[in-house]
């Protein structure tokens, strides 16, 4: 028997959105999931957004304080899409309040904040996802699957390189993206907490980090009036930057393996750039966020000139034959975030963590502080043991 969860949403920016578009479409792709998601309440402090939203996607009660959320009796999960600086009061009030806690990457502004959040889900027995979608695509699925199999021989380096251009323009608006207080710390949350993720993820524990940062916008206009998104303005008086555009690190893996990793915000002509290289003793995978469902893959005996194929993810490729049939034909992002919704829904009805959860935002925060510490002083920064993703 299908039985109903009711869901909240906080937050109803751009990613608001996209979590209800994924729990309206989750058993569309995902008919077998034991349970059904209801739309109970949404909220968001900019006034109409939330009465808006309700109206669009059909949500019960439409409310202004977050908090009210968490008193209706109909909601038993919520999904946090509020900005970064709010990720730690808001994920601890969820999971106290005994609703399972679907939050975006990276859970707050540093590691102290992931692990309030983790603390307080796992003190109160309920489950968790966090936003790391890009591990969602086949061929990345693939591709782990390839690695763990050891068909490009034992891992040697690998670049992962997250570039994009949102934030390339002058007079892109000060917003708190770029405060110190609520942003933390810029590039790298956003980012760079994607990529590490991505590194956890195919290649296991990180050992130590060395790590250069830079901010090549040092000033941008105020906006004069709300804003949504990368909103570019004009006329509004110039204020500082505090955090980061740029962080590039070297990697040291628990296994032995290097790695390169690259994360931009001002990156021109890069729009949403977002892959990595694998290089193994016999053989190399490389993908690109652009080209989501095409692995590069070289393997074989000879590791002098090796040809390289480009393959299709098809069936039997993570969760491809939910979306499409066949190899070569696309999915698209949203796709990803179904079945980040699957993941958190499943977990919810059989118990057992399934996806990324919070204690994967907690490693990858425990990574993005020590690339921190070391962009502050340039010294080679040791990761705390044990950040492979958490086991369900």
């Amino acid at each position: 028997m299908v039985e109903p969860v009711g869901v909240g949403v906080i937050g109803f920016g751009w990613m608001g959105a996209v979590h209800t578009r994924a729990y309206a479409r989750v058993r569309h792709h995902f008919p077998d999931l034991a349970v059904v998601p209801e739309l109970v309440a949404v909220a968001d402090d900019v006034p109409g957004r939330a009465a808006a939203a309700a109206a669009q996607f059909g949500f019960r009660s439409a409310l202004e304080d977050w908090r009210d959320v968490l008193t209706d009796p109909r909601v038993h999960a919520v999904s946090v899409t509020a900005p970064n600086w709010l990720h730690r009061e808001i994920g601890v009030a969820v999971a106290e309040s005994g609703r399972h806690l679907w939050i975006e990457k990276p859970v707050g502004l540093t590691a102290e904040d992931a692990r309030a959040v983790a603390d307080a889900v796992r003190a109160a027995g309920v489950q968790s996802a966090v936003g790391f979608n890009y591990r969602n695509a086949p061929a990345v699925a693939l591709a782990r699957q390839l690695i763990d199999a050891g068909r490009i021989g034992r891992v040697t380096h690998a670049r992962f390189s997250f570039l994009s251009d949102y934030a390339a323009s002058p007079a892109g608006a000060l917003t708190w993206r770029y405060e110190r207080a609520r942003g933390g710390n810029g590039v790298l949350g956003d980012l760079a907490s994607h990529a590490v993720d991505l590194v956890r993820h195919l290649l296991g524990d990180i050992a130590a980090v060395v790590a250069d940062s830079a901010v090549f916008l040092p000033e941008r206009p105020r906006p004069v009036g709300p804003t949504s998104g990368h909103q570019q303005v004009t006329g509004g008086e110039l204020g500082a930057v505090e955090n980061e555009d740029y962080a590039g690190a070297l990697l040291r893996m628990a296994s032995g393996a290097r790695a390169v990793l690259e994360v931009s915000r001002v990156a021109v002509g890069e729009q949403n750039s977002y892959g990595f290289e694998v290089h193994g003793t016999a053989g190399r995978l490389a993908w690109d966020f652009r080209r989501m469902g095409e692995l590069a893959i070289a393997h074989g005996d000879g590791a002098q000139d090796q040809p390289v194929s480009t393959v299709f993810a098809g069936p039997g490729a993570g969760d491809l034959v939910a979306f499409q049939p066949g190899a070569g034909m696309a999915m698209g992002y949203d796709d990803l975030k179904v079945i980040e919704a699957r993941d958190f829904l499943r977990s919810i009805a059989d118990g057992h963590s399934s996806g990324a959860v919070v204690a994967d935002a907690l490693s990858a925060a425990l990574t993005l502080d020590a690339l921190a510490a070391s962009a502050a002083d340039g010294r080679w920064v040791d990761v705390p043991s044990g950040n492979r993703a958490a086991q369900a």
